[in-house]
C-alpha cells in the first residue's frame, strides 16, 4: 500500500448495504471536507445530510417530476430520448442509507470589480469568470468529503445531473441561505460490493505537459 491508496479507494459507488451511517462517521467526512482549500478561506459550502427514508423519496420525486416537465417541451425526439434514460442514474439515491446535498454561497472573484470599473469588454469578464473559482472550493470539499468516506469504508457517486431541479429541491427540503444554491449531491452508505470496475484512466503523457 503507497502513501496515496486512501485515493485510489474512491470509486462511484450505486448500489449500497441496507445499512446506516452513524452521524459521527458522517461528521468527520465534514470536517475532512472543511480542510479544503478555500479562496479568501471564504469556505462558500453547506452540506445538507439526509438520512429520513421519506425525504430521501420526496427529493427523487421532485427530480421526476421536473424531468417530465421537461421532457414534455422537448422538440427533438433523440433529445428526449437521451433526457428520460438518464433519470435513472439522478434517482437510485433514495436507496442509500444517506443522501448529502452540497450547497455553493457566493463568491468574489478577484478583478471582477476592478474590470467592471475599468469598463473591460464583456469578452475580458467572461474570460475571467469562466474558472469559477467559488465552484472550485466545492469541488475541492467535495473531493474531501468523498476520499475520507473511501477510507472510512464508505461509497460515493459524485451527482449533478438532478441539477436542472436544483431549485425545486431546495423548496422541497424548505432550505433558504441567502445566495446559496444547490451545487451537487452524493449518495452515502457501505457499498453492496468492494468488487470495483473503474472505467481506464487517460495515459499521464497525455494528460500532462512539461516545461523545463
Amino acid at each position: 500500500m503507497t502513501d496515496l491508496e486512501f485515493i485510489y479507494k474512491r470509486h462511484s459507488i450505486r448500489k449500497f448495504k441496507d445499512e446506516g451511517v452513524p452521524m459521527d462517521d458522517i461528521k468527520e467526512m465534514i470536517r475532512a471536507a472543511e480542510y479544503a482549500p478555500s479562496g479568501k478561506n471564504l469556505q462558500n459550502w453547506h452540506f445538507i445530510i439526509i438520512k429520513k427514508d421519506s425525504v430521501k423519496e420526496g427529493v427523487t420525486k421532485v427530480i421526476e417530476k421536473r424531468n417530465l416537465e421537461i421532457a414534455a417541451n422537448i422538440k427533438d425526439e433523440k433529445v428526449k430520448e437521451s433526457f428520460a434514460k438518464a433519470l435513472r442514474f439522478q434517482t437510485f439515491v433514495k436507496d442509500a442509507p444517506v443522501l448529502v446535498l452540497v450547497y455553493a454561497g457566493p463568491y468574489p472573484v478577484s478583478g471582477h470589480e476592478a474590470l467592471k470599473s475599468m469598463g473591460a469588454s464583456q469578452a475580458i469578464i467572461d474570460d475571467l469568470l469562466r474558472p469559477t473559482p467559488g465552484i472550485q472550493n466545492i469541488g475541492a470539499a467535495m473531493e474531501n468529503f468523498m476520499l475520507a468516506a473511501a477510507n472510512m469504508g464508505y461509497g460515493t457517486c459524485w451527482m449533478t445531473g438532478p441539477n436542472y431541479a436544483a431549485l425545486e429541491i431546495s423548496e422541497y427540503i424548505g432550505f433558504e441561505k441567502e445566495g446559496y444554491y444547490l451545487a451537487a449531491m452524493t449518495p452515502l452508505g457501505v457499498p453492496e460490493s468492494m468488487e470495483f470496475k473503474r472505467p481506464p484512466r487517460k495515459p499521464i503523457d497525455e494528460i500532462m505537459t512539461i516545461i523545463e
